[in-house]
């Protein structure tokens, strides 16, 4: 049977049935798609454990994969397969028995204290053409740094999702279907005002939360990177968005945040990975190295 075939009915399966995100999806397909280009394959049946190498071989060496790559497509083609096993498609999962490389372990990158502060400053005071948008990126920038979601989970935040009041945010089905609250700061809380106001003056109406200059709908994708490109610019720091979610979970952890309630605030399913943010945290480790009970001797 052609893979290309039974690829569509897997990735309904796995969007559908098993609940998996649009991005999940892409990914299969990317991957999968990639590998029958490469070893030039149509159908299942010419799948085997040699150009199934020869694959992640090629991926390592010609194109200079890194780790995590490797990893995130060895995976692809393992759920792949052995869905094509479940369905009578393949006997053996050839792609079991490849060898992974060891992930690297490293410190997530972030803004130090003063970064972020002047990253705000710039994004406040730029010769914006409209007061809407200084205001809305200021709060959009600042929700980034001060609650530490993510790029989709800031875009899908609808109106309704803040709460000034009692000064709380709901993130919708997040990462992992997951639904979680994060409380609001005082700092966070006036500039969302702030953006509120302006966003009333224009008779704003939409659903979403950050609304687009020109149109009654939510600020887009290709918006947001627009906007993150002239800021790198302004600023003269290099940033990405997920850089600002690593700055504010450092950023806790230096002051006093325990873990468990980071890792909530985070939307993690497992604490192992919050744990990382241990490391890229100085300030926590050198507090901590301070209760050592023969330092004041």
């Amino acid at each position: 049977m052609e893979i290309k075939t039974l690829l569509s009915k897997f990735c309904d399966y796995s969007l559908y049935i098993k609940g998996y995100s649009p991005d999940t999806i892409k990914r299969y397909k990317q991957a999968i798609n990639s590998f029958c280009r490469q070893a030039g394959i149509t159908s299942i049946e010419e799948v085997n454990g040699d150009n199934i190498r020869n694959y992640f071989f090629n991926g390592r060496i010609e194109l200079l994969w890194k780790p995590n790559t490797f990893v995130c497509y060895h995976k692809t083609l393992v759920v792949f397969f052995r869905w094509c096993m479940e369905n009578g498609h393949m006997t053996t999962n050839p792609a079991v028995d490849i060898e992974v490389p060891k992930l690297e372990k490293k410190i997530p990158p972030k803004l130090t204290r003063q970064e972020a502060l002047r990253l705000l400053e710039v994004v406040y005071n730029y010769p914006h053409k409209y007061h809407f948008l200084r205001y809305r990126n200021h709060a959009l920038f600042s929700t980034f740094i001060f609650a530490g979601i993510r790029r989709k989970e800031l875009l899908n935040l609808k109106l309704t999702d803040i709460d000034l009041e009692n000064k709380s945010l709901f993130v919708r089905q997040g990462k992992g279907n997951k639904d979680r609250v994060i409380p609001i700061c005082d700092r966070l809380s006036e500039t969302l005002s702030r953006y509120l106001v302006e966003r009333q003056r224009l008779n704003k109406t939409c659903p979403e939360f950050f609304a687009s200059l020109n149109r009654n709908m939510g600020f887009t994708t290709t918006g947001l990177k627009r906007l993150v490109q002239v800021i790198k610019v302004a600023s003269g720091i290099n940033f990405s968005i997920h850089k600002l979610r690593h700055t504010f979970a450092t950023l806790m952890l230096e002051g006093g945040c325990d873990i468990y309630s980071l890792s909530r605030m985070l939307g993690h399913s497992d604490i192992k990975t919050t744990t990382i943010y241990l490391a890229a945290s100085a300030e926590h480790l050198r507090g901590q190295m301070m209760k050592h009970p023969l330092n004041n001797l």
